[in-house]
């Protein structure tokens, strides 16, 4: 026997949104791939740093380089782009569908400021490698504040 998820609230606000999830989540029992909005999904990232430079790892298959937008300030990255959905198979009941597809979006701190101009990205085997070389620490613009 299947079950139904009741929830009492004290406020009407959410109530659009969570009635709009619950509908979304039964759609999808029957077709996996459903969706009521567009949903944006995050790859996974590591990034680790030397003394020199800040690498960023983002896993994202099956998607062609010209498809991927990359965007590098001093401080931030961000990763954005789409995946096309796989060709639904005719005559096939899908059991489990967990890849994602569809417009992606990572915006990523870092932990140095960088050199725009040295970054450098390389995609291949399903996977993205961002080099930022560090900007050095005398090349930070300090100013005095003066009394007004």
């Amino acid at each position: 026997m299947d079950y139904i998820k009741i929830r009492f609230v004290d406020s009407q606000e959410g109530i659009e949104t969570e009635f709009r999830k619950t509908l979304e989540e039964a759609l999808r029992a029957v077709h996996p791939r459903f969706t009521l909005s567009r949903h944006r999904w995050r790859p996974h990232v590591d990034i680790y740093e030397t003394s020199r430079e800040v690498v960023i790892l983002a896993e994202i298959a099956d998607i062609r380089r010209e498809q991927i937008d990359l965007e590098i300030g001093p401080s931030a990255v961000k990763l954005s782009g789409i995946r096309e959905g796989a060709p639904r198979v005719e005559n096939a009941r899908y059991r489990l569908a967990e890849i994602p597809c569809g417009y992606f979006e990572r915006s990523l701190t870092l932990p140095a400021l960088i050199d725009t101009e040295t970054a450098s990205a390389v995609y291949r085997d399903g996977l993205l490698e961002i080099r930022l070389t560090k900007r050095p620490v005398d090349l930070i613009h300090k100013i005095g504040i003066q009394s007004g």
